[in-house]
């Protein structure tokens, strides 16, 4: 037998220094992946295009759609932790394959509920599904992409995927609204579900954590307790103010929990999340920079799919084709975001993308009532496309820092980190817009929402309804340019601390 000197005297190499082979079909698992994750992500907006047609069909109050919509984001973000262990612990294949099973009955559930509190349960157990499914989706990407280069690629196109997710909800409920019954926008999960669950089967590995973490089960109900706290405060804090007693009681509750968890996986022996990570600062900067972004997605895609409608007066088919460009431009600017970073480096793509996410944020608050299609098409580019630039490196960014052995539970954190920007952005655009509305309108049934006055508009003789409609569009705008303003100082504040803090090029 040779010697590694021999070996490498031949030029051969010696079995320490031979990388693992590619999977040969990995190309067509990222597909599955991706279709996976597509899947999910635009469940969390295509339902918003519903509201009205919601409402009449099920009878529903404010309250009960408001939970339509946030039943599922709440589910999603108290158990992505919990399910991200449990995939690198009992294999991310059948953590993908237990998800959608989940998330397919929950779609069929949805789709036959005959009451607001039927369809809030059903989204609920959509979004334990989503739990199981995107962190796992991540994980088993960065198992099969061994390959440097192409692992940033594929990234590049979960990134793109991720995002365009988010954007396509509203058009992709649009049009079914338009040709069928509102039971369609959960209905079509159930054939997209069941060709996930083939691709996962045949073009699928499996993969798990390389040793088996223990269960931390106090960790586990701490993380979900506080997390849920959480989403829930910040979800009511929309509705019941931000500076109520009950708002500040229930951040307290959450703290404390959250605080909790924290202090479990420090005193822990194999704790579920490795608190470490956030030294570094690869990781904790890709976490906050996706965190601020997704904020800003969020709370945009909220106020301007009721401008769309409700000012415009585009119906939901035609206020989701508009929002296409948008959508368009993250598709484009995902993967040159991976080409900038290949090139100058994830700081410098991460900070363009923010900046200019925060130009087009800040060029939306500079509309009135007045404002055209034509102002917000360019807001909406501006934004998607800063997006695109910044989740492919902030992707590869976070899964530089990880261990094999951690990829499930590390890209759980910042699938978290996703959704909490997701709720705080619809909660915190949407309240300071309602807010500003509500005081700039007369006392009355117009003054609720901006959609129950252009219901009311409706019934009324010309005049009165362009009198009614030019008022309650300035209210809304005006309260839509205010907290999007925010959002654009948020966006640029992080994106400081970035260009500040995220290693340089190497």
């Amino acid at each position: 037998m040779s010697s590694p000197q021999t070996a490498a005297a031949r030029g051969t190499a010696t079995p320490a220094t031979v990388a693992p082979a590619p999977y040969p079909r990995r190309w067509y698992t990222l597909g599955v992946l991706c279709l996976s994750l597509l899947v999910i992500v635009v469940d969390t907006t295509i339902v918003n295009v519903a509201i009205p047609t919601l409402a009449a069909s099920l009878d529903a109050g404010s309250g009960a759609l408001a939970w339509i919509v946030d039943s599922y984001t709440l589910v999603f973000a108290a158990l992505l932790l919990p399910a991200g262990s449990l995939g690198d612990r009992y294999g991310r294949r059948r953590a993908l394959s237990a998800g959608m099973l989940v998330f397919g009955a929950g779609s069929l559930g949805a789709a036959l509920s005959g009451t607001a509190a039927q369809l809030i349960a059903a989204r609920a157990v959509m979004g334990a599904g989503a739990a199981l499914i995107m962190p796992a989706t991540l994980a088993l990407l960065t198992a099969v992409f061994t390959d440097p280069a192409e692992r940033a690629r594929a990234v590049g196109l979960w990134s793109a995927v991720s995002g365009l997710g988010v954007a396509i909800g509203p058009t992709a409920g649009g049009w079914l609204l338009q040709h069928f019954s509102w039971g369609a926008i959960f209905l079509v999960n159930v054939p997209v579900v069941a060709a996930a669950l083939a691709g996962a089967a045949f073009l699928v590995p499996a993969s798990s954590a390389p040793h088996r973490p223990p269960v931390d089960a106090a960790g586990t109900v701490l993380a979900v307790a506080g997390l849920g706290a959480l989403t829930y405060a910040v979800i009511q804090a929309g509705e019941d103010g931000w500076a109520t007693t009950g708002t500040l009681a229930r951040f307290a509750v959450a703290a404390v929990l959250l605080a909790a968890f924290g202090y479990s996986q420090v005193r822990a022996a194999a704790p579920m999340l490795d608190l470490s990570l956030f030294r570094d600062g690869r990781f904790t900067a890709a976490v906050a920079s996706v965190t601020v972004m997704f904020f800003g997605l969020a709370g945009v895609t909220f106020v301007l799919t009721q401008i769309y409608q409700f000012v415009l007066g585009y119906s939901p088919l035609e206020a989701g084709v508009r929002a296409l460009p948008g959508a368009l431009a993250l598709a484009a600017a995902s993967p040159l975001g991976t080409r900038v970073a290949a090139r100058f480096g994830i700081r410098v793509a991460i900070t363009a993308g923010m900046v200019t996410a925060a130009a087009g944020l800040a060029w939306f608050a500079t509309a009135d009532g007045g404002s055209g299609y034509g102002h917000y098409v360019v807001a909406s580019v501006l934004l998607s496309a800063g997006i695109g630039l910044t989740m492919s490196p902030a992707t590869q960014s976070s899964l530089s820092a990880l261990p094999p052995a951690k990829t499930g539970i590390g890209s759980a954190v910042s699938n978290t980190s996703r959704n909490l920007g997701t709720v705080l952005g619809v909660a915190l655009v949407g309240s300071i817009a309602a807010t500003v509305y509500s005081g700039r309108m007369p006392e009355g049934p117009a003054g609720e929402s901006v959609g129950a006055a252009a219901g009311i508009a409706r019934h009324l003789p010309a005049p009165s309804a362009a009198a009614l409609h030019d008022t309650a569009a300035a209210a809304f705008v005006h309260g839509a340019d205010l907290g999007v303003l925010i959002t654009a100082a948020a966006v640029l504040v992080t994106a400081a601390l970035v260009a500040r803090h995220l290693p340089g090029r190497r």
